[in-house]
């Protein structure tokens, strides 16, 4: 009798709860001010001097925004972040979400290098693998240009 091994799937979930919903289509979980303004994550809500109260309520942000600014990581960030070996540097944009009109950073999609992106573009919320092991892939929210493809190369 043959018997065939069937992949293993991981479970796949938030590095970090509570920063964005796993829904097909993710959101980042923010905050809206009584002032009028957003934060993110939530929690940060509460460190805005202008807030008196510390109110903050709960918001799904927009999905999409344009890139505000963005520079390449080329060397591993400190702990507690994981790095995977050998470490593959990434490009970072600071994204302006589209209705809130707030400044968010994240990592773009792997593929992309400087080269590929510019301050301006349309970009999208996505979820990636942080990190994984055996069992588990950990989810962080990327950044995913609209309408552009990553270069050749792929590389940072």
């Amino acid at each position: 009798m043959t018997t065939t091994s069937q992949p293993t799937t991981r479970q796949r979930v938030p590095a970090v709860e509570g920063f964005f919903t796993m829904d097909d289509e993710p959101l980042l979980i923010g905050g809206r001010l009584d002032t009028g303004g957003y934060c993110f994550p939530r929690h940060l809500g509460g460190s805005d001097p202008r807030q008196s109260s510390g109110e903050v309520e709960e918001v799904l942000l927009s999905r999409r925004g344009r890139i505000w600014s963005f520079t390449n990581s080329a060397y591993p960030p400190p702990p507690p972040f994981i790095v995977a070996e050998p470490y593959v540097p990434v490009v970072v944009a600071a994204v302006e979400l589209e209705a809130e009109k707030m400044v968010v950073l994240g990592q773009v999609v792997p593929g992309f290098t400087v080269d590929d992106i510019e301050v301006g573009m349309e970009v999208e919320l996505i979820l990636g693998v942080l990190y994984a092991d055996e069992d588990t892939e950990y989810l962080t929210w990327q950044w995913r240009p609209v309408d552009a493809e990553p270069s050749a190369g792929g590389m940072v």
